[in-house]
């Protein structure tokens, strides 16, 4: 009888949380969350592959617990940028990135989305993306592991929306704006998130 395999979601989603939490609130207050989520050996020694999405659920759950969903969203989204940022560095190849500077925004908004749909299994885990439109775009993710089984008074996906906005920003238009419209930690049936820009 076969067993499920369980999700897996890649490293920055716990990597580049200790650095914010370091640099927002403090080495002790990532050993306390990081702690109470079960995964503290990481901050010794940085995962190098990818890693439970479980772990990422636990992390993402006591973030906001322990700092409060204003305090955990200031970190998410530098979390968030740190992330972009490494894939600009090390995922997106430079030629890739010169053209896409080069093309009008709409099609460079299409050519990434493209990019990160072929992707998506790596920071969503078992939840699913989908994206429409080229100006707006509109992207969701059901069944979020960011804000899985929460319950929130505003949204809790700082994080995707962060490295999205960063993304396109740095890719599409310097304009170019992320806002979370819908999350599934306020009631929402999937996380939904529109990208514009002038």
């Amino acid at each position: 009888m076969s067993q499920a395999v369980a999700a897996l979601i890649g490293p920055n989603a716990v990597i580049q949380v200790a650095k914010a939490l370091d640099a927002v609130e403090g080495r002790s207050a990532s050993t306390r969350i990081f702690g109470e989520a079960g995964i503290a050996h990481y901050l010794e020694r940085p995962p190098e592959t990818m890693i439970a999405e479980s772990d990422v659920v636990e992390l993402h759950h006591r973030l906001r617990a322990g700092l409060g969903e204003r305090h955990s969203a200031s970190v998410s989204w530098v979390a968030g940028h740190h992330t972009a940022n490494y894939l600009l560095a090390n995922r997106i190849p430079a030629p890739v990135q010169h053209l896409l500077r080069r093309l009008p925004a709409p099609l460079a908004g299409r050519i990434l989305l493209q990019a990160i749909s072929r992707h998506a299994w790596t920071f969503t885990g078992s939840g699913r993306f989908t994206y429409s439109g080229f100006k707006p775009v509109h992207f969701s993710i059901e069944d979020c592991p960011l804000c899985r089984n929460a319950t929130s008074q505003s949204p809790c996906c700082t994080y995707y929306a962060a490295t999205f906005e960063r993304l396109f920003r740095e890719l599409v238009s310097a304009d170019a704006r992320v806002t979370e419209t819908e999350c599934a930690g306020m009631g929402a049936k999937a996380c939904r998130f529109r990208i514009d820009w002038a």
